[in-house]
This record gives structure tokens, C-alpha cells and sequence, in this order.
């Protein structure tokens, strides 16, 4: 027999659970129009793949997440895409969102089908990439996708794999009823789930109020490790924290998750799932929903496709309108009112109330708390609900943060227990939600603030390199300079000493043959010429090889001026236009030298 523990606090409210167990789940049928929202779980909303007027199969995927945590959405029944748009969504605050319409077609065409042959014969991976196709999350909580719940972090391992049936909330008897017609389709999941988390230990955990699931669940089990764990009946033993620590006496730490004990938690709808995907093919595109109260003439379990709308339900279980007070999607513990029966089933749509006003009263008026502990004594969290109450109302949110706020599940035992009906888990909700966004912001602002400050870093980073490129420009065009300055006059002063004697003569004897022929024309004795270079009344001869050493200083400093260009071009460096000047002016120097030159030998001749 299982070893059990206990938890602190809890309740026994009311179960009404005959309501719905009369007779075996039936088939909710086809409405006329599905809506599909693009998001029913935990994660990024999904993408809708198909285009308006296009006919879909029954099963073909229609949307799908292409980036972050997610499952695709399927068509539940053959016909035509119709819209995309907004449309009313299953919500506390009746809010709209996106969804896919369809039109059925009545045909129920289904896609093609791969079902698994044999599992194990497959990687781990492969299967859990199938069952992230299939588009299975969580049906029995908020809807994690399941395909990532099975693929706890590496340093964690899972020894102990729980199938929650215990479905302790009121009214609810979707798995009751799920345990009893699909046991063997349970086990069948269990088993695929068991095998790729390789836990030391599986158990299926059910309530002693449901003793035909127990006795199902018992026979399929039969020849296996599977332990099939009846627990006491008490509100809210099927929350994940609290089963757990029934079955094992281990506390999930606070802000923690169950691997970090080595446990995992899976609901026996995700198990039913997970085996229509693996061994038929079939993704997840209806679920068991209990459609109960005592304003309805046949309530009952429904199989019910996704997407059907919650008013086609009530038709279906024969609704009585003037008998209906309140409709509530959930139990009366932790679901909420339904703004408007237009909205959809979804995947984690469990049950709908259509309650009388004798069944689920209208809530008293709030009054003032009288301090009396009610709701911290039956508290399953051992939290202070009293204290959070204060800080959420006042908006102190870091207190109640402080007191462990987001360690309360939700369950609704505090307000149900408060003599002042005070609506202690709206407070908390709301408190949540504030300190979500209050964080969202924040992180938005570090964000933005790290942006600027990287965006600031790399500016000054590019600005000093910048500048350091600029000095080393600079210093290797004044270092350039210098060098062919001094090469130029090292060059120049060379030339004019290695210069042969025999090429300074020759220069000479051509300026005194030049004067000499210059005399003769004047009608001068060519001696004369010699000794005297200039007659009175004549113009004095030129000095060619002054204007030939002019020429050549000018041409060299143009050469050395246009080089240091060059190069201070190639280096892209600060004083080209400095240059470019300089040689421009050297340039007219050298044509100035050569004119003066040839009018000097003109003359000569």
C-alpha cells in the first residue's frame, strides 16, 4: 500500500459531483461555426498558417509558433477558414483575442494520419517533437506545453512520474468520468511519458470519491510497476504542490517547480492526449468537458471539440435561461463568470457551471475583517492571507512579495472560509498582475537603459579609435615628411658635391662661347669678348649655369614635394591640401626656371 502525508489547511465544500456522473461522455457534436484562439496555454500566441476561404482537413495544423515556448492549433473539423480576427476569449476579464474561424463543412474530413508503430523504437527527441506537433499542453492547469514539461532541466532528474486524478474542485468530473471510459488509453500515455523521463517510480493519484475510476484504473494496471495511489478526499488535494507532498512528504521549495525535488506532475487528460498522438496520430483537438448545474435538463461529460462555443454547450445539455443565475467556466472554487456564452472551449477548458441562484448565490457585501484566522488556519500554503490582504489593498506589493504572494495557488479556501466575504483571492490576483507589470516595465527600462549605455560605450570606444587613428596618421605623415625632406636635401647637397670639375669647365666654356658669339654678331673681336664680358653701351651676358642650378633645385624640390604628396595621399593624412599648394607652387617655380633658361640661350645663339 502507498505511504501517504499530509498537508496543512484544506476544506471539504460540497462536491455536487452526481450531477454530471448520471450517465457515459457523449459526443458534443459539430456546432455551426468553431472559433479558434491562437493562444491556449502558457507561451507565445501561435500564427495562423492558413489564408481566409481555404477549405482545412479535420487535424490539419492552422497555426503554429515559429519562435519561443508554444504548441500549433489544429483544425477540429473539416470546412473553411473564415476569418482571423478578434473575437471574445475564455478570460476573468472577458477580454478579446485573436482566433481563427471556421465554417465545418459536416464532412469530419480528417487529414492524413502517421500513427507510431512502436515508440521505442524512436529517439526521445523524435517523440517529443510528435507530441509538440500533436499540440498537447496541459489540461488540467494553466497549459504549459507538455512536450517542454517533459524535458526537465539536465541537472534534475525526474525520479518519481504523478498522473493527477484527483480532481478535488466541485462539480468537476471530467476526469472522473475520463478514468473510468479510457483507463487503458491513460496507461497507454503514462507509459510513452514514463519512458522518456525514465522515472524510478509512477503513480496514479485518485480521490476515495471515485471508486469506479479506482476500479478501471486498478485492472489496467494489472502486470505493471504503475501504483495506482487512492488519497483522502479533501479540498485542494489535486493542486500539484499538495499532491505531491501527499505522495512523497516532500515540499516543492518556494519559487521553486516539483523537478527540483525530482518529481513531475502530469494530468490524466494530457496522458489521453499524448496516446491519441503517439499511437493513432491524431493531435489534440477536442477534450472531455463537464457541462453541469442545476439550471441544465442534461447535464453530463461531453467530448467536445476545440473551439466549440460554451452557448452551443448549454443547447446541447438543454439549458433553461430562466432558471440560469450565473455561468461559470471552472469549479465554483477557482473558476470565474463568464461575461458571455460566445466564448470558446479551449484546451484547458474543464467544466462549465449554469448555476441557479439557490445553487451559487450572488457574493455577500464585503466587510471589514474581524481578524479571526479563518483563512490563514485553512490556508493548504501556510501562507498569511490576512497580511497579503492589507499590503495588495494598499498596494504595498513589495510586503506582499516579501510574505510569499506568488507562492499561493489560487485556490479560493480563503475566501470561501472568510465570515466577512471578503474576496481575498481577487486582492491577490490583482496584486499579481500589478507586480507583473510593475516588473515587465522594469525590465523594459534595464533594457533600454543597457541599450543606451552599450550604445554610449561603443560611440566613445569608435570615437577614440577614431582619434587615435587620426594621431597615427599624423605622426606617420610628419615622420614621411621629415624622411624625404632630409632625403631631398641629403640628395641635393650629393649632387652638388660629387658634381665633376670637367662638367662645371664645360659649362663655362659654353657661356664664354655663347658671350663670344654674341660679340661677333655685335661686331666685336671675339678676344675682346673674352676678356670683357660686357661693352659700354651693351646689355650684360646671361649667366646659364646660374639659371641651369636654379632649374635643377627647382625640379628636384618639385619631385621631393610631389612624393610627399603621394604619400600622404596613401595615408589619407590631414596636410594634402597643404601639399597639393606647395606642389602647385614648386610646379610654377620650374616653369618660371625653364623659360628664363631657354630665353638665356636664345640670346646665347
Amino acid at each position: 500500500m502507498t505511504q501517504l502525508w499530509d498537508f496543512a489547511g484544506g476544506i471539504h465544500p460540497a462536491e455536487n459531483k452526481q450531477i454530471s456522473t448520471t450517465r457515459p461522455i457523449a459526443k458534443a457534436g459539430i456546432p455551426e461555426l468553431l472559433v479558434l484562439p491562437l493562444q491556449q496555454h502558457i507561451g507565445e500566441p501561435a500564427e495562423a498558417c492558413v489564408a481566409i476561404g481555404e477549405r482545412v482537413l479535420k487535424g490539419q495544423k492552422i497555426a503554429d509558433v515559429t519562435g519561443g515556448m508554444g504548441v500549433p492549433v489544429h483544425a477540429s473539423t473539416s470546412g473553411t477558414i473564415e476569418s482571423v480576427s478578434l473575437h471574445p476569449v475564455p478570460h476573468p476579464s472577458g477580454m478579446s483575442d485573436w482566433c481563427i474561424t471556421l465554417r465545418p463543412d459536416g464532412k469530419d474530413e480528417w487529414t492524413s494520419l502517421n500513427p507510431v508503430a512502436n515508440y521505442r523504437d524512436l529517439e526521445r527527441e523524435t517523440v517529443l517533437d510528435l507530441i509538440r506537433e500533436a499540440g498537447i499542453s496541459g489540461m488540467g492547469g494553466a497549459g504549459f506545453p507538455t512536450s517542454i514539461k517533459l524535458r526537465p532541466p539536465k541537472d534534475r532528474k525526474v525520479d518519481t512520474l504523478i498522473l493527477n486524478g484527483a480532481e478535488c474542485e466541485p462539480y468537476i468530473t471530467a476526469d472522473d468520468m475520463s478514468m473510468r471510459e479510457k483507463a487503458d488509453e491513460i496507461l497507454a500515455g503514462l507509459r510513452v511519458m514514463a519512458w522518456i523521463l525514465r522515472p524510478e517510480r509512477c503513480v496514479v493519484a485518485v480521490e476515495d470519491n471515485k471508486p469506479e475510476a479506482i476500479a478501471a484504473l486498478t485492472k489496467a494496471s494489472e502486470g505493471t510497476q504503475t501504483e495506482i495511489a487512492v488519497i483522502p478526499t479533501r479540498y485542494p488535494s489535486g493542486g500539484e504542490k499538495q499532491l505531491i507532498q501527499i505522495l512523497t512528504g516532500m515540499e516543492v521549495p518556494s519559487g521553486g517547480i516539483p523537478a527540483d525535488i525530482g518529481v513531475m506532475c502530469q494530468n490524466v487528460g494530457t496522458a489521453i492526449a499524448v496516446s491519441a498522438a503517439v499511437f493513432r496520430g491524431e493531435p489534440l483537438i477536442s477534450r472531455i468537458t463537464t457541462v453541469t448545474g442545476h439550471a441544465l435538463a442534461d447535464p453530463g461529460n461531453f467530448d467536445v471539440l476545440i473551439g466549440t462555443p460554451i452557448e452551443y454547450l448549454m443547447a446541447r445539455a438543454g439549458i433553461h435561461q430562466a432558471a440560469l443565475n450565473r455561468l461559470v467556466l471552472g469549479g465554483p472554487m477557482m473558476g470565474y463568470t463568464l461575461e458571455t456564452p460566445a466564448v470558446p472551449v479551449v484546451k484547458t477548458t474543464n467544466c462549465v457551471i449554469a448555476a441557479t441562484r439557490a445553487e451559487l448565490p450572488d457574493p455577500a457585501p464585503e466587510q471589514p475583517c474581524i481578524r479571526c484566522g479563518a483563512c490563514a488556519e485553512a490556508c493548504p500554503m501556510e501562507l498569511l492571507p490576512q497580511q497579503l490582504f492589507w499590503y495588495s489593498r494598499a498596494g504595498e506589493f513589495d510586503k506582499a512579495e516579501h510574505l510569499n504572494l506568488f507562492d499561493c495557488i489560487e485556490c479560493g479556501i480563503c475566501s470561501y472560509v472568510c465570515p466577512s466575504s471578503i474576496p481575498l483571492v481577487q486582492y491577490y490576483r490583482a496584486a499579481k498582475g500589478e507586480i507583473r507589470v510593475q516588473q515587465a516595465e522594469q525590465l523594459k527600462a534595464d533594457r533600454a537603459r543597457e541599450r543606451f549605455e552599450a550604445r554610449q560605450a561603443r560611440l566613445d570606444r569608435e570615437q577614440q579609435e577614431k582619434e587615435q587613428r587620426r594621431k597615427e596618421r599624423a605622426r606617420a605623415a610628419a615622420e614621411a615628411q621629415a624622411k624625404k625632406q632630409a632625403e631631398a636635401e641629403k640628395a641635393e647637397n650629393t649632387e652638388a658635391q660629387e658634381q665633376p670639375a670637367n662638367d662645371r669647365a664645360a659649362r663655362a666654356a659654353q657661356v664664354q662661347e655663347a658671350i663670344a658669339r654674341k660679340k661677333a654678331k655685335a661686331g666685336r673681336p671675339a678676344a675682346t669678348a673674352s676678356k670683357t664680358p660686357e661693352e659700354p653701351g651693351g646689355e650684360p651676358a646671361p649667366d646659364i649655369e646660374a639659371l641651369e642650378k636654379q632649374l635643377s633645385q627647382a625640379t628636384a624640390k618639385l619631385n621631393t614635394m610631389q612624393s610627399m604628396l603621394d604619400d600622404a595621399k596613401a595615408e589619407n593624412a590631414d596636410n594634402v591640401e597643404k601639399l597639393e599648394r606647395a606642389v602647385t607652387k614648386n610646379h610654377d617655380r620650374v616653369k618660371r626656371a625653364e623659360e628664363a633658361l631657354a630665353e638665356a640661350q636664345t640670346t646665347d645663339s
